[in-house]
Parts: structure tokens; sequence; C-alpha cells
């Protein structure tokens, strides 16, 4: 019995000290898992010419090391920074770009405008066939102002690192701060403290940009001479029509008279886009709005008027707006507007289309666009980073990460400890222009946008809460293609000229 104890204990002993040692292995392994990657930085030389004029400049890809308050890194910041060489690099113009997403690397703007490479798609077409052909971009703002293309958490190589999550990274406020500080610390390593500043955000890239530049102004005394937001998501409820409130209806009316205009689906076409788009933007703030606000209400006579000419306007017959309750999203008008010809429009830009999935749905299942034009942007940029660049590593670079799942929308405004379940940061960007008057705003537009309609930018324009002598420094740009407007060749044209002035003046 004694010696049945003892090997009893043991037993006990040697589980105990096996536990133990496989509990410090385990820490030791958790602690393996959190070392810190190594910062990359790849840099190299180029020329381009732009308007005949050769502008050499030095390009740096790589990613920053980013930390907290009290010292800890966080993440990895990635980034491609392209400097004119010559000059003094100290007080010329600087502008941070990133797309949107929430997601989204910077790929878009960087190889569709902004860069010094530009990837070549046939508009409206499927390039979807290799190999594929990037070229030197003349359209490129490098003559007028030195680039930085942001890649936020979670996109591109950029990554939380250390004891830090995608949690601290993945939400309105939570980017803002994070992509302000990165701002900030390029600014300081790279002595552009005294440049003329930009931001250039694009979609969601308008919420970050309307968050960060009021940051910037209030947590690091940083003032921007310029933001530019090209089809800039603003507000989550103004532009949000999955939200079945009135107002994105409202607003997204007029896209969905240009998209029916331009695939030819309404009876007696006028000729000019503009002045059918004047009369349905008044149709929808005139008409439509007061009879959706009014709801049952509204009498049979009001609502018969009001579905008359929504068929007029869209092509969709006004039986099928009246089972719709008067209100359809964006995703079942793609679909809709050409399910006789067994089609759906793009939601990116609603001028593509391509042949339905499923034509009995009730609403899209995929968005032409991407597969029209994505297998060119990833492919190019890839080789392009890869090898033009230099960048050596194995690690793939996200061009969407799919955030938006996870992200926290909410957002405590300027002045505010507390948090609006849907972000405006356009009340933001108004504060910021109260507080720095000499900040202008452009804003590029485009007209075919069934994921940022016009509509909705013009609304958060309207009635931003600012004095008529700061709605002076707003400048608007419309264009005659969809949310990459640059895809487009005249939009493109048109495009960098409208940059190349704002940042002029």
């Amino acid at each position: 019995m004694r010696f049945l104890n003892q090997l009893l204990i043991a037993t006990l002993i040697l589980i105990c000290s096996a536990a133990a040692s496989a509990q410090g292995e385990s820490k030791d392994t958790d602690k393996a898992d959190k070392v810190i990657p190594e910062a990359m930085n790849f840099v190299s030389r180029d020329m381009i010419k732009i308007d005949g004029r050769a502008i050499e400049y030095t390009a740096t890809a790589g990613t920053l090391l980013m930390k907290d308050e009290e010292d800890k890194p966080i993440a990895l910041f990635g980034y491609t920074a392209y400097i004119k060489e010559g000059g003094d690099s100290g007080k010329r113009p600087i502008m941070f770009a990133y797309n949107g997403g929430p997601g989204s690397a910077s790929m878009w703007l960087h190889m569709g405008i902004l860069g010094p490479q530009r990837t070549v798609v046939n508009d409206l077409d499927f390039t979807s066939k290799g190999p594929f052909e990037r070229v030197r971009n003349e359209f490129s703002i490098l003559d007028k102002a030195d680039l930085v293309m942001i890649d936020p958490v979670g996109t591109g190589f950029s990554q939380p690192v250390g004891e830090a999550e995608g949690k601290d990274f993945w939400g309105v406020d939570q980017d803002i701060k994070s992509v302000s500080n990165f701002i900030a610390r390029y600014i300081t390593d790279n002595g552009r403290w005294n440049s003329p500043k930009y931001l250039l955000g694009e979609s969601y890239g308008g919420i970050r940009s309307g968050g960060v530049a009021n940051y910037l102004l209030s947590h690091h005394s940083i003032s921007l001479n310029g933001v530019i937001l090209v089809s800039p998501y603003m507000d989550f409820v103004a532009g949000n029509a999955g939200l079945k409130m009135d107002l994105p209806y409202i607003n997204y009316f007029s896209t969905y008279a240009a998209t029916a205009w331009y695939h030819k689906m309404i009876e007696n076409r006028p000729d000019d886009l503009q002045v059918f788009l004047r009369e349905a933007e008044a149709f929808a703030t005139d008409e439509y709005a007061p009879v959706l606000l009014k709801g049952h209400r509204a009498s049979a006579e009001e609502r018969a008027k009001v579905l008359a000419k929504m068929e007029r306007f869209t092509g969709i017959s006004a039986d099928y707006w009246d089972k719709a309750n008067l209100r359809i999203d964006e995703g079942r008008f793609a679909k809709e507007l050409l399910r006789d010809k067994g089609m759906n429009t793009g939601r990116i830009d609603s001028r593509f289309s391509g042949e339905a999935i499923n034509h009995l749905s009730e609403s899209f299942k995929y968005d032409p666009f991407f597969p029209a034009v994505g297998p060119a942007f990833v492919a190019t940029f890839n080789d392009y980073y890869r090898g033009k660049l230099g960048v050596k590593t194995d690690r793939k670079y996200i061009t969407s990460g799919g955030l938006y799942r996870d992200w926290d929308g909410s957002h405590a405004q300027p002045g505010s400890s507390y948090k609006v379940p849907f972000a405006n940061t356009a009340v933001d960007l108004a504060q910021t222009m109260i507080q720095n008057p000499h900040m202008r705003v452009l804003v590029q537009q485009g007209y075919y946008d069934l994921a940022t309609p016009y509509g909705a930018t013009d609304y958060f324009i309207d009635h931003m809460d600012i004095s008529p002598k700061l709605r002076k420094n707003i400048v608007v740009e419309y264009y005659e293609a969809g949310h990459m407007m640059y895809l487009h060749p005249p939009s493109r044209a048109k495009f960098r000229k409208d940059l190349a002035a704002f940042i002029g003046e």
C-alpha cells in the first residue's frame, strides 16, 4: 500500500512538472508569436515626363513601425512615397492619399491616376485576359506635389503587431486616429512640417478624411492646405439605402435616372444628360421626397402622379415601384433595369454591365465592374511593386481585407465623448474649415456612381454648417463616369486638370 502511495505521489509530481513545463513552453511560444516584424524599406529612383517636363523622383516602398503613447509597438504601416528630387522638399506640397472600403488598399488610386505608373484597362470592357499592360502615367500629380500612398492597417502590408489587435484599428474613430498618427510621424521623420499639406481620399476615404483633417488639427496642430474628396462617402445615413430610411432613396434617385439615360432604357430620351438630370433632381426633392415623408398619408392621386414620373425617369415600371412601396435600393435597381436583357448594371460604375448570374433573383449577385478591371490592377500592381520598386517579401499585398464586416461604424464628433451609431464626418470637416478658414476642399464626383451617388454628395455639401464665406472654399467637379471616374479617358484628363488647378491655387 505504501509503495502504491509513493508511486502515485511520484506520478503526480511528474504530471505537474510536465504541465508546468508545457505551460512555460506555451508562454515562450506566445512570446515568439508576438515577435515584432522588422519594417521594410525599398528605395529606387526613376523619371517621368508630365506635360513635357521631366520629373526625377525617389520612390520608397515600405512599412513604418508605429507605437502607442506608452512607446509600445502597435502596427506596421505600409506606404509608398514619391518625392521629387532637387529643390526644397521642405516647402514643396505633399499629398497623403488612400482609398476607402473600409478595408481597401491604395492600389486603385495608386495605379489608376496618382502614381507614376498606370494600369491600362479598356473602359467598359472586361480587361481580364493577360498579359496586362502598365504605362508611365502622364496624368500623375507628381509635377505638382510629392505623394504618399497610405495602406491603413489590415490592407496592403499593414498589420497590427505586438499586443495590438485588429479591433484597435478597425472602426471609424480607430482608423482616423491611426492614419492621423501615421501622417504626423511621416511628416516628422521626413522634415515636411513646413510643406503645404493635402489629403486625398476616395469613397470611405471621405469619412476618413473628414475625421483626419480634424484630428490632425486638434491633436497634432497640423493644418492642411486642402482636402480632396473623390466619390466621397461622408454620412452613413444619407448615402446608405440599405438602412431603409427615406433620405438615401431621395439621394439615389438622380443616379438611377442617369443610369437609365445612359443605357437608353427610358422613353422619349432627351439628348442632353444635364437637362435631364436637373429635371430628375427637382422631381426627387420637390415631388418624390414629400410623398415618401407623408407615408400612408399620401393620397392615391399624389402617389399615382409620383409613380408615373418615377417610371419616366428610371425606365422601371410604375407597377414595380408601387410594389416596392416607392423604395428600391441600388442592388435591386442594378438588377431590374436590365432584367429583360438578362444583364445587370455595375454598382461602382453603372455604365458597366454584365450577364446576370440568376435571372430570377431580386437583387444583383455581383458587380461586373470588379471582374472587368480588378485582375488587371492586381497583376500590374504586384508586377510593378515587386519588380520595378524592388519590394522583396513573400507576404500577400491585401487589396481588399473585407474589414467592413468587423467595422465599428460609431463616431464621436468633435467636442463630444458620446458616440453616435452612424458616422457623419461632414460635421468634422465643417468644424475644421471654421478653425482653419484657409483650408480648401475639392470634391470630385461621377454621375454614374451607385456606390456613393452624387445626390448624397450634394446633400452633405448643402448641409454643412458653415458660413457663405467658407462655402466659397469648396469646389465641386462632376464627371460623366462612375466611382473611379479616372478610368474613363475623358474624365481622366479632366480629373488631372481639376486636381492640378486645385493644388496650384
